[in-house]
């Protein structure tokens, strides 16, 4: 398989046709390694337009390549952000975000798949990003404030505690809703008490461990 054919065509025929079009955000799926974050066993799916499994739980993926590239559009990291990223998986996002951040700051509930993401990350030769394992539902107040929050799954609803550890003027993106209809969601601090909510994208994505699922039932 040549790799690099592969990305040039996952850039081109999965990527951009999703309005990721961010020269800086094409740049870095050109130069970070998305083969080297993928199970040895699903190598060969590593720029296939699909989630990639990574552990046990069919809540354990690597989002789709164009899944990850949008969410990354939307957030416009900068080189001085502090970014929080909850659902480290293999690492990929991270490896992602840390090419464009100051620091980051990823959370796995999964100690397995956070000590391979850490090798991964260490292998890629990433030095700004710390991976902790822990639930990151509510997030890592005693580290923040942060520019930019991901939850890189879906989640029923944001946490407000989250909205809580943004900056004003951070950004948080998620995938919130239920299957069959999710959407990618952008919220941003703009006030100490106010946040604005857009919903750009639909996108459905395996729901994140750790996150509270509301009571559907009524009277």
């Amino acid at each position: 398989m040549d790799m690099n054919q592969a990305r040039f065509n996952m850039i081109e025929q999965q990527i951009r046709p999703w309005e990721v079009l961010d020269p800086q955000v094409l740049a870095l799926l050109s130069t970070v390694r998305r083969e080297d974050f993928v199970p040895l066993a699903h190598k060969a799916l590593a720029f296939v337009d699909m989630e990639v499994p990574l552990g046990q739980a069919p809540s354990q993926v690597m989002l789709a390549p164009r899944v990850q590239a949008r969410l990354l559009q939307d957030l416009v990291v900068q080189k001085t952000d502090k970014v929080l990223d909850i659902g480290t998986g293999s690492g990929f996002m991270a490896a992602l975000l840390a090419q464009q951040a100051a620091s980051v700051l990823s959370l796995e509930i999964d100690p397995a798949l956070a000590a391979q993401a850490q090798a991964n990350l260490q292998k890629a030769g990433v030095s700004n990003v710390l991976v902790r394992t822990a639930d990151g539902s509510q997030g890592a107040a005693a580290d923040g404030p942060f520019d930019v929050i991901l939850i890189s799954g879906s989640v029923a609803e944001v946490p407000a505690a989250l909205l809580q550890q943004l900056t004003v003027g951070g950004r948080l993106a998620a995938i919130v809703g239920d299957e069959p209809m999710m959407r990618a969601t952008l919220i941003i601090r703009t006030h100490d008490n106010n946040w604005t909510t857009t919903e750009p994208w639909d996108c459905n994505a395996p729901r994140l461990s750790g996150f509270v699922e509301p009571s559907r039932f009524k009277f």
